[in-house]
């Protein structure tokens, strides 16, 4: 039995780059031989508070309380077989237990999906973005023994600081995110976006767009947020929701038609698709900017839609509005797409042989 020690930012089943990224592996991981322990900063009250604005004294106390942790945890690094890192290890613009763990004799394995090389902090936060020195990125890579990335053009940023880089998609679990459209209202067409309070910003790229759509179909559409459930629109009919792991399906079937847009930049271009790839898995037809790996997810007409000017976009969701057949036929064969290339059973394995290879090295 290896023994592993998990150092994230979140509790389990708190933030989706973690559920996604490996927590859903933990099963199957655990049944070949491996044995897990998390180290996580942020209990549920500090989670909270870190998120919220202001909180100026609460948010430095968390941040001392973080570097504590881990200086906990290094400690018992030599006790370990394995040490997984997911993004980063503390808050602190420094790579100083990153590379106190590479030094222990342990395996160190980094895991990101996101372009973290560059600043991008949450609303609350902005303040604090000094703090981060997210350059830190490329020595926490090369302090890694095996890094694990979820995308070719996160990948290709590791390959020039870690020859070991290794590309695992950011999936879903196919038997948990299934189709139930008993759950979808029979009289509203409902459009809806998934995502944390970080993110809103990308969903309001789209706002002129369903103006227009609302102003078009008048009181056929309702709009649905999903995660930040102090969300309002002045002119829209938005439901926002908080994100619940219990209601979570349910929420995702409730929608007819699934929204990521995202601007065409440097941060946009590592995001993992994980937000269309949950409306696809319950066979909920997606749209998605053309940007970055959606153009891999996607292939346009078929599986999804992949859009690019705000014409497109009021043009494909206006066709989706008005043809049931085609919302099933694409919903279809998104989740086709996933069960083939996106979720757990595809790529479990990948996982497995990652943390074989520590074993034996």
């Amino acid at each position: 039995m290896a023994n592993v020690l998990i150092l994230c930012a979140h509790r389990p089943k708190r933030s989706p780059s973690q559920r996604y990224r490996f927590e859903q592996y933990l099963p199957f991981l655990e049944e070949n031989g491996f044995k897990f322990k998390f180290s996580y900063l942020l209990n549920q009250k500090d989670d909270e508070l870190f998120y919220s604005k202001g909180n100026v004294l609460a948010k430095a106390f968390i941040l001392i309380k973080s570097f504590f942790i881990r200086l906990r945890d290094s400690f018992q690094f030599k006790k370990y077989d394995i040490i997984f890192i997911q993004r980063e290890t503390s808050f602190l613009g420094s790579s100083y237990f990153e590379k106190k763990a590479f030094r222990s004799g342990a395996y160190v394995i980094f895991d990101f999906d996101d372009s973290i090389w560059l600043a991008d902090t949450s609303p609350g936060n902005k303040k604090w973005e000094w703090i981060k020195k997210p350059e830190k990125f490329y020595t926490n890579v090369a302090k890694a023994h095996c890094v694990i990335a979820g995308n070719a053009y996160l990948a290709e940023k590791a390959k020039p600081y870690n020859k070991n880089v290794v590309i695992i998609p950011t999936t879903v679990n196919s038997e948990w995110h299934v189709p139930k459209a008993e759950h979808r209202n029979k009289k509203l067409i409902t459009i809806g976006w998934s995502g944390s309070i970080s993110t809103i910003k990308h969903f309001e790229l789209l706002v002129p767009v369903l103006i227009k759509l609302q102003e078009k179909y008048r009181n056929k559409l309702k709009f649905k947020v999903i995660g930040d459930k102090y969300y309002k629109h002045e002119t829209l009919n938005i439901e926002a929701i908080e994100w619940k792991e219990n209601t979570e399906v349910s929420e995702l079937n409730s929608l007819d038609i699934g929204l990521m847009p995202l601007p065409d930049d440097e941060w946009a271009n590592g995001k993992c698709g994980l937000k269309g790839l949950s409306y696809m898995a319950c066979a909920v037809p997606t749209v998605m900017s053309a940007v970055g790996v959606n153009k891999d997810i996607i292939q346009n007409g078929a599986n999804g839609f992949l859009v690019t000017t705000d014409d497109e976009w009021f043009t494909v969701l206006s066709n989706l509005i008005e043809n049931e057949t085609l919302r099933i036929e694409v919903g279809n064969k998104g989740r086709e797409t996933v069960i083939k290339n996106y979720c757990v059973k595809a790529h479990q394995h990948s996982y497995l042989e990652v943390f074989k290879n520590a074993k034996l090295s």
